[in-house]
């Protein structure tokens, strides 16, 4: 009887000590993922900007979903014979034990094409958006080279391409002085809406206890745009050219547009050059206007970089934004958030690609 008082306190010694593997696996996949998919996602946000600098075909795959499944299996065999006191085998115990851990995630892909892709990538960002991101707290200097083509018929550089062009210099002059008015605090904006139920973004002046610098900046600003002197509200909408001296035009771009921006301010090799796989940027004379639309540094070289923010291989050669360079760091990261802002959401009848990584 005392090998069966044995056996049944082995078992219960290893029933108690099986606990849920569930909670442990939570706080590895959750950050593990995390930063699996912000990599990816980095990574192929920046092979896509290098393959429009090559007039290649970009491609982005979201994370649709990701199931994480865990099976721990096992079992325990206890056996034994009791024997009388005149047996000749005496007595038996035996014990045994066995098991299986299985790890199989899937993951499913969604290409953005067709409608979806249109919305978000085709589509100009709109006005409102862009002012409540300067709202918010990004700086006029660096959205605004980045999203706006023109404001009120001042146009921005093209660096690249058939219809580069070195840009007006009162538009990078406009930038300069929309960031001071902002950093003042004499700027602000919000939605309002109408009779007819539409809404429209208005920019509002605060010229009560004006600083005297802040007044000479408002008086280049209204000569600059072409704004009716002394106004204290002007409407903001999408396009070129506006209707009356109390609107702001702002020609905004899309993702697709942003992106080649930003991908014709690669250096690339001369050899690719050379060999017409692209073609080279038009040289800018040094000046605070140049500066301002340099938006961000892109390296290559043949070998692999040490201390990269993120990098892609492409052509045979890397291509990497360095982990110091605070600036063109920014300038990626606000470009992903945009993404995330412009995502439509939809996706009804995209084709989905499940792979099961286990």
């Amino acid at each position: 009887m005392k090998y069966c008082a044995l056996l049944t306190n082995i078992a219960l010694i290893l029933l108690i000590g099986c606990s849920p593997i569930g909670p442990k696996t939570v706080p590895r996949d959750r950050f593990d993922y995390n930063t699996a998919i912000a990599d990816s996602w980095k990574e192929q946000t920046l092979l896509n900007i290098v393959k429009l600098r090559y007039a290649d075909m970009p491609l982005f795959v979201e994370v649709a979903s990701v199931v994480s499944g865990y099976t721990l299996e096992g079992s325990v065999n206890l056996g034994g014979t009791v024997s009388s006191e005149n047996a000749v085998q005496g007595d038996f115990l035996s014990l045994g034990t066995a098991g299986k851990y299985t790890d199989r995630p899937t993951i499913t892909y969604a290409p953005i094409t067709g409608e979806n892709f249109n919305k978000s990538f085709m589509t100009p960002i709109p006005p409102n958006l862009l002012l409540f991101l300067i709202e918010s707290g990004w700086a006029t200097e660096m959205v605004f080279p980045i999203v706006v083509d023109a404001i009120n018929g001042l146009r921005s550089r093209i660096s690249v391409g058939k219809h580069a062009r070195m840009g007006d210099p009162g538009y990078y002059r406009t930038i300069a002085l929309v960031q001071k008015l902002q950093n003042s605090g004499h700027m602000s904006m919000r939605v309002v809406r109408g009779k007819d139920e539409k809404e429209t973004t208005v920019i509002f002046i605060y010229r009560q206890n004006l600083p005297p610098e802040i007044t000479v900046v408002l008086k280049e600003l209204e000569e600059l745009l072409g704004l009716r002197p002394g106004g204290n509200e002007f409407k903001v909408r999408y396009g070129n050219i506006p209707k009356t001296d109390q609107e702001i035009a702002l020609q905004t771009r899309s993702m697709l547009q942003m992106m080649l921006t930003l991908a014709t301010q690669i250096d690339v090799p001369t050899v690719h050059i050379e060999g017409g796989l692209t073609v080279p940027k038009l040289t800018f004379p040094d000046s605070e206007e140049t500066k301002m639309g340099e938006l961000i540094k892109i390296h290559t070289n043949p070998n692999k970089p040490e201390n990269a923010h993120v990098s892609v291989r492409y052509k045979d050669y890397w291509f990497w934004i360095n982990d110091g360079d605070f600036y063109s760091k920014r300038v990626f990261t606000f470009l992903m958030i945009l993404f995330s802002l412009t995502e439509s959401g939809s996706k009804g009848g995209l084709p989905l690609v499940t792979i099961p990584s286990g």
